[in-house]
């Protein structure tokens, strides 16, 4: 297997690879914050990073034709150009860190980004393109730790926007915002053989996550699953801390 995970870390880790494309598919974001707090609790979290960003960009190619003609281009953009900024100085800080403090910082922030997500806080006036390009900056800083997405979907999360648009918009940015990343996480010796045989691995379980989601999507509200992916991330998060602080 490949990060020299055991069987046990690997069945475990497929199961939430699973559940994450189908919270993807759903929602249009998630996947990599989900993934990466599972997968802080069970092993170093950096070397699946590479992996989770190939992922993301697979999943868009599924997604692809049912976001046609939804996508809010100019959030996209000005994000994009946030992000850009921040993010080698963002990736160079995490690759110095070492692996307790990587799940330290990954849970820490998908805590404060889920609390965010569950208070329910919203915006009283449309948001300029210098205000998303403040938060691509925040996403950005955060994106090195596998989870830009989440800052990004508690700012739209908290605008009026239809579903179809925001989880079209978020699924186009994520695909950027992944294609920025990646060569600087090649640069710093992340991106290995290891990353293609990990990609390879979890294709089948991402394209039938992918597809169960988006079916649940077209029946059903994507609200109501964003909060329980919201709950989930909260619970993940708070384990990882605790893993991290009493070295269990």
């Amino acid at each position: 297997m490949p990060f020299d995970l055991g069987p046990g870390t690997t069945a475990a880790l497929a199961i939430a690879l699973l559940g994450a494309a189908f919270v993807r598919g759903y929602s249009g974001f998630g996947f990599s914050a989900i993934f990466i707090a599972f997968a802080a609790l069970l092993t170093n979290p950096l070397p699946l990073i590479p992996v989770v960003f190939s992922c993301e960009m697979l999943m868009t190619v599924f997604q692809a034709r049912g976001i046609q003609g939804a996508v809010d281009w100019r959030r996209v953009f000005a994000l994009l150009a946030g992000a850009a900024v921040v993010l080698p100085a963002s990736v160079w800080f995490i690759l110095s860190l070492g692996e307790g403090t990587v799940r330290l910082a990954v849970s820490l922030i998908v805590l404060v980004m889920s609390l965010v997500l569950l208070s329910g806080w919203t915006l009283q006036r449309t948001i300029r393109s210098p205000g998303h390009i403040g938060v691509g900056m925040v996403s950005g800083l955060c994106n090195s730790a596998g989870i830009g997405g989440l800052p990004v979907a508690a700012f739209m999360t908290a605008q009026p926007m239809e579903a179809a648009r925001f989880r079209a918009t978020m699924i186009v940015y994520l695909t950027g915002l992944d294609l920025i990343t990646m060569p600087l996480l090649w640069a710093g010796g992340l991106v290995t053989w290891e990353t293609a045989l990990g990609v390879g691995l979890a294709f089948p379980l991402l394209g039938l996550g992918v597809w169960l989601g988006g079916r649940q999507f077209l029946a059903a509200s994507p609200s109501t699953f964003r909060r329980f992916a919201v709950m989930l991330l909260l619970t993940l998060s708070v384990l990882g801390l605790l893993r991290a602080m009493i070295g269990i």
